[in-house]
């Protein structure tokens, strides 16, 4: 004989919850005579700064004969680390350079990157360069998965503003 076991469907209908990061950078306004908008490269890395996966590059796609893709090598780190291993445009990865205000980005544990990052300990890495203007980089130390809702903050100076990364379990 065969037994049933019967779930509530109040059980059947509830949300998975999943482990997610989520990113808020800042472009923040300058006053300068000749404004051009920052190339950023954002990443995760281990604490001895190897390379794990990227998550975003902002660049300027539309210039004629791929020209962007020439002033990559501006984000220094981002370059050395993985950038000139890279075929740009990069599918999921690479998007066009954001205007003046607060771009968020949103990765959970079921997908790319996060989906096989093994447990440890990591950090988000932000890098802005611009023409005719400095660069910055930032870095936001973390564990994965979280163990509980955390949120850490980094303030740029120039090229950057502030940097939030959020983790929820």
């Amino acid at each position: 004989m065969r037994k049933r076991l019967l779930l509530p469907l109040a059980l059947l209908s509830a949300p998975l919850m999943a482990a997610e990061l989520k990113i808020d950078v800042e472009i923040p306004r300058l006053q300068v005579a000749e404004y051009h908008r920052p190339y950023v490269a954002l990443w995760l890395e281990q604490p001895d700064k190897r390379h794990v996966a990227n998550l975003a590059v902002w660049y300027d796609l539309k210039l004629k004969d791929n020209e962007g893709e020439k002033w990559l090598k501006d984000m220094r780190e981002w370059w050395r680390r993985s950038g000139r291993s890279l075929e740009m445009p990069v599918d999921g990865i690479s998007g066009a350079t954001r205007a003046v205000g607060t771009h968020s980005l949103v990765f959970d544990d079921g997908q790319a990157p996060l989906k096989d990052l093994p447990a440890g300990e990591y950090r988000l890495v932000v890098e802005a360069a611009r023409e005719v203007g400095g660069r910055e980089l930032l870095r936001l130390p973390f564990s994965w998965p979280p163990q509980e809702a955390e949120k850490q903050q980094a303030q740029g100076e120039s090229e950057l503003g502030s940097i939030t990364l959020e983790l929820t379990q």
